[in-house]
């Protein structure tokens, strides 16, 4: 009766510990899709800040291209990242880029600028920063309205010496008891911007020569819509335009072999 109980129990309580496992790993995965589905929305709606709806046709999100490692050091980012491209009936109209600020007051500034392909701004957002709550936290929209001072900005204008805050000489803004955090911010998106006039070309070379490639693709019937032709019929065609071969008869090889011989020479005796 002991051994009975004993393995009785063995079983609930490997039955329940089976049970909890499969609960916690079924909440596991359905967390885990709703952090993803939460950080796609948080994305989407940072893109529609800067290149809203009626600029594009097209799901930026699912439309990038990478970035070469040889700018990841310039944009700050560790890992690589994607340029978000912004079409108007597939025409490229504007490029969001990704970047990190590693040398904010409290840590790295994550944001993404919007440039037009004509080199301007189109908007600034940072994704996620560290800074003092007060102080640099006002580079955050929710915030204050610092970030959209960048609008319409480009590499000339201002010219590169006044892409500084006003503290050292530049265009931009400070805050009061917080000049570090623009000043890594306002950094940063002139890197972004130089990497724009760098890669530029590039990238549409390379969307152009996609744009090709799928258009002949598109012109080209797949395998299966192709005509069927009868066995018979491809037969005859083969027949047709198979070119003739002229059968060489038994004289003729004879012909050419005697015609081959070297002439015989007469000997003087």
């Amino acid at each position: 009766m002991l051994k009975q109980s004993i393995g009785f129990n063995s079983f609930v309580l490997a039955a329940f510990a089976l049970v909890t496992a499969l609960l916690l790993a079924s909440t596991h995965l359905g967390t885990r899709e709703q952090i993803a589905e939460s950080e796609r929305r948080a994305a989407e709606k940072a893109l529609l800040e800067i290149i809203p709806k009626d600029r594009h046709s097209n799901d930026m999100l699912l439309d990038t291209l990478a970035i070469p490692r040889q700018f990841w050091s310039q944009l700050g980012l560790t890992k690589g990242g994607d340029v978000n491209i912004a079409r108007q009936d597939g025409k490229i109209e504007a490029l969001i880029i990704p970047a990190v600020a590693a040398d904010g007051y409290s840590g790295d500034i994550r944001l993404i600028a919007g440039v037009n392909m004509d080199g301007t701004l189109a908007g600034v957002r940072v994704l996620s920063h560290t800074e003092t709550p007060g102080l640099g936290d006002k580079i955050d929209l929710k915030k204050s309205q610092w970030i959209l001072s960048f609008n319409h900005k480009s590499l000339y204008q201002p010219v590169a010496a006044q892409w500084q805050v006003k503290k050292d000489g530049g265009d931009f803004d400070q805050f009061t008891g917080a000049t570090i955090t623009p000043r890594a911010v306002v950094a940063q998106v002139k890197r972004i911007l130089e990497y724009f006039a760098e890669d530029q070309n590039r990238i549409l070379k390379l969307d152009q020569a996609m744009i090709k490639a799928n258009s002949k693709d598109s012109r080209e019937p797949p395998a299966e819509t192709q005509a069927k032709v009868h066995p018979d019929v491809q037969a005859k065609v083969q027949a047709k335009t198979q070119p003739k071969v002229q059968a060489v008869t038994k004289p003729d090889i004879e012909t050419n072999v005697e015609s081959n011989k070297p002439p015989k020479v007469q000997s003087h005796e």
